[in-house]
């Protein structure tokens, strides 16, 4: 790709979800304040949902992720440090295959280090574009669209705002796909291949589709690439969708109720993989890894492995630098 770019100084704003800033209860509660306070995330009635989260949710569920957070935490939370890893090697790799010297942030919708803050240091090394990268391959109203509002309330108070572009979406980005394909090749050339490739998403609620997120067929879209790029047969693999929350219908087959299920009809090894995941996080390293593990096994399964977000590694580090490239290509 050759890139014609003006004089203007360019920079990156690679924005993933969040994590709170130590794995305790009051970190955490802070952490999932803002994060279920978000409309985009919940859309209930704030004077409905403001007794419910803060009565309720906050109470009870702070300490329990807390003490899930503990599990996975080591110096840092790993989607923090996966985060700033991605920033660092996307700035040496837009560098190198294109040219382009320009600093790239870490920021997160929710918790630290945040939006607004981020794009102060950007503007402060004189970024007047700026291409802001969600994590999220495949589109959604609860996260990009987050990112987009998050984006815009940190320019509402700025005399002399920076030019933005953003990265929409990348769910059937040939890169992306065969950056996932590459990893489930490499983990079965080590381990071998399991009876079941199962690609677990995160969920939403069925009502947001219903509404016209388009989540649901990105996903579905994603899921059959990679299974057509690894040449499975249809038996060979199945979308589903974790992380529910809440008492209402969530998208379906469920994660967990799939593995559990899986043993009785003769499955009894699965390789599973999170594609919606840029980094591991609490829901692939503690829910899927470990979770999800044991109620497969309970259930009498005998072999199950996670396979890795693809985090800091070079194919996913090129996909994002072409994705970057590709916004500022004519700007």
């Amino acid at each position: 790709m050759d890139l014609q770019l003006e004089t203007q100084k360019y920079g990156v704003l690679l924005v993933n979800l969040g994590t709170p800033d130590e794995p305790t209860a009051s970190a955490v509660r802070r952490y999932l304040k803002q994060f279920l306070s978000d409309k985009r995330v919940v859309d209930v009635p704030r004077p409905i949902w403001w007794p419910v989260l803060n009565g309720i949710i906050l109470p009870i569920r702070s300490p329990k992720v807390a003490k899930a957070y503990q599990t996975i935490w080591q110096d840092d939370s790993p989607l923090r440090t996966i985060g700033q890893a991605q920033a660092s090697a996307l700035q040496q790799r837009l560098l190198i295959d294109f040219g382009i010297d320009c600093p790239v942030e870490l920021a997160m919708t929710y918790g630290n280090p945040s939006i607004p803050d981020a794009m102060a240091r950007l503007q402060q090394a004189g970024v007047e574009r700026i291409v802001v990268m969600p994590m999220y391959p495949q589109y959604s109203a609860t996260t990009t669209a987050s990112v987009a509002d998050a984006v815009n309330a940190a320019v509402a108070n700025i005399r002399h705002i920076p030019e933005l572009r953003m990265v929409h979406h990348y769910y059937h980005h040939p890169l992306y796909i065969k950056a996932l394909a590459g990893s489930v090749k490499s983990h079965w050339q080590q381990h071998g291949r399991s009876d079941l490739l199962m690609m677990s998403f995160h969920g939403i609620p069925q009502r947001y589709a219903k509404l016209g997120d388009p989540y649901p067929k990105h996903c579905e879209a994603t899921a059959e690439a990679v299974a057509n790029a690894l040449e499975l047969k249809p038996e060979q693999w199945q979308l589903t969708y974790q992380s529910r929350f809440g008492r209402e219908p969530w998208l379906q087959p469920y994660t967990d109720e799939t593995l559990e299920s899986l043993p009785a009809k003769g499955t009894k090894s699965v390789d599973i993989m999170c594609p919606a995941f840029a980094a591991d996080c609490l829901e692939t390293l503690e829910e899927i890894a470990e979770e999800n593990k044991e109620v497969f096994v309970e259930a009498g399964g005998e072999q199950y492995r996670y396979i890795g977000a693809l985090n800091d590694s070079p194919c996913h580090i090129k996909l994002l630098s072409v994705l970057v490239a590709e916004q500022l290509n004519g700007w």
